[in-house]
């Protein structure tokens, strides 16, 4: 019998992605107020694959960060001068053929500070004329509310998202833009990664240890969660109300994790690791906390305190569909010999099976697929991977970038969706990250490029910030053309 060929669904959204704090720079322009960002120094001496000391701040960093003005140490404060090249890249994603372009709205362009009354016009201006322009090219905005990019003034005044004023604020904030851009954006993502708040509390959540309690860090950390949890329910709801048909996702890092061995503590590990990160979105989706976790935070001594109705305004306003970055697959072991390596801002044990980058993610196109199995099966709702691509250090050689490595990357993931599809997975899309270079989230470095689109520029701040088209750029502008049936 004559099985079907695979095939991408006809409306399917081919795109690509980035994040106003890595690609915006104009960090101090028309009103805006700094963002925790805005603070992040690049340490080019140091290991590139420590994430952890790369993003992690002090008090002292901070201050540093307000008296100086040399946008050179901090690069996300000049990004790749998206503000005022808009148009340009624009018409540039649209000749590769994007249908969906993520972007996020910096919150401190709309609100300075984070607690005005009334929103700053200049930034509500610039993100709908940023729309207006991805209209005129037809491609469909899809909007992270926070990415990253939190006004530094709410971790200077409630140690960020710990504080429950920070819901307040975070509302109001959307529904600005809501109301604002109700004809232009229909898909909204409510918090980027919103599980990373354990790997970096302070660019997630604005949390800075040294604001925290001895020994309360954990603590505050699950607080500010539990905050994110809430504001993520009720802008889900003001959203529907304010935008009749518009759909709203929640975001995970999607660390699709093996066993290292089939020794059952091993075994156990990895079922442990799963499930923790399976639980931020089974809040978004399901609309509660799960037996399992709430078990062991109790076991952990941690504590979250609710508001009458949190668990109803949780229950009550789920998300519309599941989203998620996906750059890598991980092994869990509980031998202290399991050599640990980096991914996205997080350790795993080293898989022998698996090539890796020369940042240390391992590639593992069939965790793809996996991955797409396992979130469907869960929680049978619409998929939407945001995030996935390759960091490498390309060479322009001749006026051109070679990039096949990134060619094969793409073509070996997107086989394994049209497998997951061919097997029953519902996907609405793909956004690559990023389709242009631009600075980078983990170790603040423009060296580590991403795009399909080269920008001229190094890790200090050098070059003309000329965009050129890589091998990549044609090769996926043929991907879109054929709607994915072409991968040669």
């Amino acid at each position: 019998m004559k099985q079907n060929t695979p095939v991408f669904p006809q409306n399917f959204l081919w795109g690509a992605a980035i994040a106003a704090n890595q690609a915006e720079g104009a960090w101090n322009v028309a009103g805006k107020g700094p963002s925790v960002a805005d603070t992040i120094a690049h340490k080019p001496n140091m290991d590139v694959k420590d994430y952890s000391g790369h993003m992690a701040l002090t008090d002292e960093n901070i201050r540093d960060a307000l008296n100086g003005l040399n946008d050179q140490k901090y690069p996300k404060r000049r990004g790749i001068d998206f503000y005022h090249r808009y148009k340009e890249d624009l018409a540039l994603f649209a000749e590769m053929g994007t249908k969906v372009l993520r972007v996020s709205i910096a919150w401190s362009r709309i609100f300075p500070q984070g607690e005005e009354q009334q929103p700053n016009e200049a930034g509500l201006q610039f993100y709908e004329d940023l729309f207006s322009e991805m209209r005129k090219h037809n491609i469909e905005p899809l909007v992270t509310l926070s990415h990253y990019e939190m006004p530094l003034q709410l971790s200077e005044k409630y140690n960020g998202w710990v504080h429950r004023n920070v819901v307040d604020a975070f509302v109001r904030y959307c529904n600005a833009c809501f109301h604002r851009y109700k004809d232009l954006v229909r898909f909204w993502l409510t918090f980027n990664e919103i599980d990373s708040i354990h790997r970096h509390p302070f660019t997630t959540a604005g949390i800075r240890e040294e604001k925290c309690a001895p020994g309360q860090a954990q603590q505050d950390i699950y607080q500010g969660l539990h905050h994110q949890f809430i504001a993520s329910a009720l802008v889900t709801r003001d959203c529907h109300a304010i935008i009749p048909g518009s759909q709203v996702g929640c975001m995970l890092t999607k660390l699709t994790t093996y066993s290292r061995t089939c020794h059952p503590d091993d075994v156990q590990a990895t079922l442990k690791k799963n499930l923790e990160n399976y639980f931020y979105a089974d809040v978004q989706v399901n609309g509660a906390y799960p037996p399992l976790i709430l078990r062991d935070l109790e076991l952990r001594g941690i504590h979250i305190e609710m508001q009458p109705g949190d668990l109803d305004i949780l229950r009550n306003h789920t998300v519309d569909f599941v989203s998620f970055s996906y750059y890598m697959s991980l092994t869990e072991s509980t031998q202290p010999d399991a050599e640990r390596i980096p991914g996205n801002t997080v350790l795993g044990v080293k898989n022998p099976y698996l090539p890796a980058s020369e940042w240390g993610w391992q590639i593992d196109p069939v965790g793809l697929k996996i991955s797409l199995l396992e979130l469907y099966d869960r929680y049978q709702k619409p998929l939407f991977i945001v995030e996935n691509g390759l960091g490498a250090k390309d060479e322009v050689v001749d006026g051109k970038v070679h990039d096949s490595y990134r060619i094969d990357y793409f073509r070996s993931h997107f086989a394994q969706m049209l497998a997951a599809i061919h097997e029953g997975v519902e996907l609405m899309g793909f956004t690559s990250w990023g389709t242009i270079d631009i600075i980078s989230a983990g170790t603040s470095q423009m060296s580590k490029r991403y795009g399909f689109i080269y920008v001229d520029q190094d890790d200090n701040g050098n070059g003309s910030l000329a965009r050129l088209r890589k091998d990549s750029f044609w090769w996926y502008q043929k991907v879109i053309a054929t709607n994915g049936s072409d991968l040669s």
